[in-house]
């Protein structure tokens, strides 16, 4: 029995659509995803390490910046199906324009984040934390804000290279903007060499910084004169009404989608906040945790969602199927493993964000994160197949299912369960955190469904290609052309 499985194995590893071609498509995307989620862990870390009220903070007020941007970096981000499926036809001559209109999508997000910058104290003295920790939440939001659009437009031009397969430089970029965000971190934050101590404002800076980095590099990578030649990286430019007209058309209702979701889990956190601040910090500490193995998750998520479109843009249906599965095998084997170490070794993460904290302060905290990492461990695994059906179906432009089933379980299956929970029924945060892992289970298994049921192998986001017509090809067919 062993030796059939390991054939099997072997047989998936070599054939086209197998663990082999996935990973070559997913590492680099790993390890990018995975510098963000460290990045996120360290940030969060140093936080901890400064204060209590600094890490109660930044998790609120960062989550609820990244929701709104979400919408833009959904939309946006949606060239990499785009390119793709260009890409799988040999269509080049589109990826460019494509391209350029993921950044306009980007600019107007950015101009829209700016626009909601001045409400940052009316928004957060509406949410009612605590007064020590809704100062630091309006200093965070604010720069975030101010600063958003770098990172909206970094995510689409990321789509050029991860939509025709070429995933190196992203994972170079943000190699690269990770380490320079973490160096910001640590001198903006304590006030080192030479720079004043900031708190919680220079981490915002810092994040801001390392965005604009990313851009710079992206141009630079892009103004390459056979990008141009052959894709028309700088030459397509211009504003392309039709195109920009359908990217906003399959791209919206996944930026929508992503918001929603993010939406979901910022009310839940800061209904969480209005139990205490140790329960609010430990929920933080929880979920950058969870970062950490999560992360990984979503750049297998967007090799498969390449990997469909090329396939659909192929006309190769089955051959996107296969390698769906092959990529949901390594995330589920990948995620069973640190799942079983989130319950056997909880200690390994939560020492971390104990090691320079206050003790007597940390301690509360530190017991309540080490049961919520169990629920962690739990919702992890389905959350595995959220991220895989979800981003298949994606990849085909099934965008609009992904938006209604989010809205549906986000608003029906989290936010109102929590809210009676918390502030009507004044339950615990270990009964907020059954719901959570209720509706992540709820989520996964319904993309599951959707993605069994094939509807996705007929749909296509890009237009048809044009049809030329032979030299020699008569106004009306004769009789030699006939069957």
């Amino acid at each position: 029995m062993s030796l059939t499985i390991l054939h099997r194995v072997y047989s998936r590893w070599r054939a086209p659509g197998g663990y082999r071609e996935v990973l070559f498509m997913a590492i680099p995307l790993i390890l990018s995803t995975g510098a963000w989620s460290v990045l996120h862990f360290v940030d969060r870390m140093f936080l901890t390490w400064y204060s209590p009220e600094a890490i109660a903070a930044a998790m609120p007020a960062g989550i609820l910046n990244f929701t709104i941007m979400s919408l833009f970096i959904g939309t946006a981000g949606y060239v990499n199906t785009f390119v793709a499926q260009y890409h799988g036809s040999e269509r080049f001559e589109r990826i460019g324009p494509s391209l350029w209109q993921g950044v306009y999508i980007s600019l107007m997000g950015g101009l829209v984040l700016i626009l909601i910058a001045p409400f940052s104290s009316s928004i957060f003295h509406f949410i009612g934390h605590a007064p020590a920790v809704s100062e630091q939440e309006i200093i965070y939001f604010r720069i975030l804000c101010l600063g958003a659009a770098p990172p909206i437009i970094a995510s689409a031009l990321a789509g050029f290279f991860s939509g025709r397969g070429e995933s190196w430089p992203i994972m170079w970029v943000n190699t690269l903007a990770t380490l320079l965000n973490i160096a910001l971190d640590y001198a903006f934050i304590f006030g080192r060499w030479g720079f004043p101590e900031m708190g919680i404002k220079g981490a915002a800076l810092a994040t801001v910084l390392s965005g604009c980095f990313s851009v710079l590099l992206y141009l630079a990578l892009l103004s390459r004169r056979s990008y141009n030649r052959i894709y028309h990286t700088i030459s397509g430019w211009f504003f392309d009404r039709e195109l920009f007209t359908r990217m906003l058309r399959f791209g919206l209702p996944n930026g929508v989608q992503f918001m929603l979701d993010m939406a979901g889990f910022t009310i839940f956190i800061l209904l969480i906040g209005r139990l205490g601040t140790s329960e609010l910090a430990a929920t933080n500490i929880a979920f950058n945790i969870n970062t950490l193995a999560f992360m990984p998750m979503i750049g297998f998520g967007i090799a498969i969602s390449v990997l469909v479109g090329r396939n659909l843009g192929e006309n190769n249906p089955g051959l996107a199927g296969y390698s769906v599965w092959s990529g949901f095998q390594l995330t589920l084997v990948y995620m069973g493993l640190v799942s079983l170490s989130y319950v056997f070794f909880p200690e390994i993460y939560i020492s971390a964000f104990a090691a320079r904290a206050d003790p007597e302060s940390f301690k509360p905290i530190r017991d309540i994160a080490l049961v919520l990492l169990r629920f962690v461990a739990l919702f992890s695994i389905f959350d595995t197949m959220n991220i895989i059906f979800a981003s298949a179906i994606k990849g085909a432009g099934d965008t609009r299912f992904v938006m209604f089933m989010i809205v549906s379980l986000a608003v029906g299956g989290l936010v109102i369960p929590s809210y009676i929970a918390i502030i009507v029924l004044k339950m615990n945060i270990y009964s907020a955190w059954i719901i959570v892992t209720i509706y992540i289970i709820l989520l996964g298994s319904c993309f599951l469904l959707r993605f069994l049921g094939g509807k996705w192998k007929s749909m296509r986001v890009i237009e048809e290609a044009p049809h030329s017509m032979p030299p020699n090809y008569p106004a009306a067919p004769g009789t030699e052309f006939d069957a």
